[in-house]
């Protein structure tokens, strides 16, 4: 089968590392019943197709899911529980006078009484551990055959690694497997190896979890009784950046945090992200309904914007536009009265918002007739995200094989996944 390390190591450096979770991603079981559903049957209906799966094929597809997930994402919070994009009126959204240093949102429900604002300062981020090994020559050989083993003690547990080397491996060779073993434990460390421009490299092994707890000296420990030797050559029994708690401010007064991320009031979900000036505080308030519905059309906007964009692209490469056709589709459609609500289209076919224009018909006699084409859009931009989702090859260029026989058709249940209909061909 095609290189699948290849599909996998594009979705970790891609989007592996910015990825987060949205509350809009838990579902219900009738929901995910739902789901399998529209993939049997987008399976029961797909013909048998080949497809060259080059670099840009792949890609393509992963980006396409992880447009999906965003737009899906998007357009669920504009539900403004299930009003319509006008319940976004009724929801408080917090806004930071310093989003560089402080960003902030609105967690508690929106019938709670309204909480005041507030002045935030960071005096210092939370911190994780860091061990940063001795560099050793890479093309060296330092260590002898055999087997080796350490322990790592965590305030929680101890965990043991083991090794071994033939002679053959050098220095280098050695530091990568033992990153490779720590990475793989997923106990809650990051190992790199450090590789300077004269020929050296190192081990360097960082902690996850940020800031020590009342009791801890440390969050993790390496140390090794028969393997001592090999364990102090390679420079990781020792900690060179202790983890620190996060200190800031909370009008004037001093708190400390284990992490940069925590949740002040039950109500308001904070990341630190930088030192602010002593006489500069961060405020911490909320946004006019004007400005909200703004940045929430916006947002939508984009997530049209980006599966355009992305279409476009795969188009100029293999010439097959069907996803952007379909993106255009929804603005052909709708786009008169988009117009009107203050969504405007640029030369390149992608979406701005004209706010002074949206903030007029929000508030005047046309209101009704606005939200309307707004929520006709966002249902739109819904629906392109649940089709790509559901299977993306439908918009990948490829050979038809063999129809279905119509009225015949059966769900297989073992070609339930996005590769729906799916025949790879390494030399087509």
């Amino acid at each position: 089968m095609a290189a699948i390390d290849t599909v996998y190591n594009y979705y970790l450096t891609t989007y592996g590392k910015t990825n987060t979770s949205s509350r809009y991603e838990s579902h219900k079981k009738s929901e995910l019943r739902d789901v399998y559903n529209r993939i049997v049957k987008s399976n029961k209906e797909e013909p048998l197709y080949k497809i060259n799966m080059n670099d840009d094929a792949e890609k393509f597809v992963i980006d396409l899911k992880e447009e999906a997930r965003n737009a899906k994402n998007i357009t669920s919070a504009l539900l403004g529980d299930g009003k319509g994009i006008e319940g976004v009126l009724d929801q408080k959204i917090a806004t930071s006078s310093q989003e560089d240093k402080v960003s902030v949102e609105y967690v508690a429900d929106n019938n709670t009484a309204e909480a005041d604002s507030f002045e935030i300062g960071v005096k210092k981020l939370a911190t994780p551990q860091v061990t940063m090994g001795n560099f050793l020559k890479s093309s060296g050989r330092s260590f002898e055959v055999g087997n080796f083993s350490f322990d790592m003690d965590t305030p929680q547990n101890s965990y043991e690694f083991q090794f071994e080397t033939d002679g053959s491996e050098t220095n280098l060779d050695i530091q990568k497997k033992i990153a490779r073993l720590m990475n793989r434990s997923e106990i809650g460390i990051n190992a790199d190896v450090i590789s300077k421009g004269d020929g050296t490299s190192a081990l360097k092994i960082t902690s996850k979890q940020t800031g020590l707890a009342g009791g801890e000296d440390f969050l993790f420990k390496i140390q090794s009784g028969s393997s001592w030797n090999e364990v102090h050559a390679l420079g990781i029994d020792r900690i060179t950046e202790p983890a620190g708690s996060a200190i800031f401010t909370l009008n004037g007064k001093e708190h400390k945090a284990l992490s940069n991320d925590f949740t002040i009031n039950n109500a308001f979900e904070i990341s630190l992200s930088g030192i602010t000036k002593g006489d500069n505080p961060v405020k911490i308030g909320f946004k006019a309904n004007v400005d909200s519905l703004g940045d929430s059309v916006e947002r939508l906007t984009n997530a049209y914007n980006s599966f355009l964009k992305l279409g476009k692209r795969y188009s100029a490469t293999n010439g097959y536009n069907r996803l952007s056709n379909e993106v255009t589709g929804i603005w052909h459609t709708m786009g008169e009265k988009l117009t009107v609500a203050g969504i405007e289209e640029k030369e390149d076919g992608t979406l701005t918002v004209n706010r002074d224009k949206l903030g007029e018909r929000m508030t005047g006699e046309g209101k009704e007739e606005t939200f309307q084409s707004l929520n006709s859009f966002r249902n739109a931009v819904s629906m392109e995200a649940e089709k790509v989702s559901v299977n993306p090859m439908k918009y990948v260029d490829k050979l038809v094989v063999e129809y279905k026989n119509p009225g015949r058709t059966f769900a297989a249940p073992y070609a339930s996944s996005l590769y729906a209909g799916l025949m790879i061909n390494e030399g087509l």
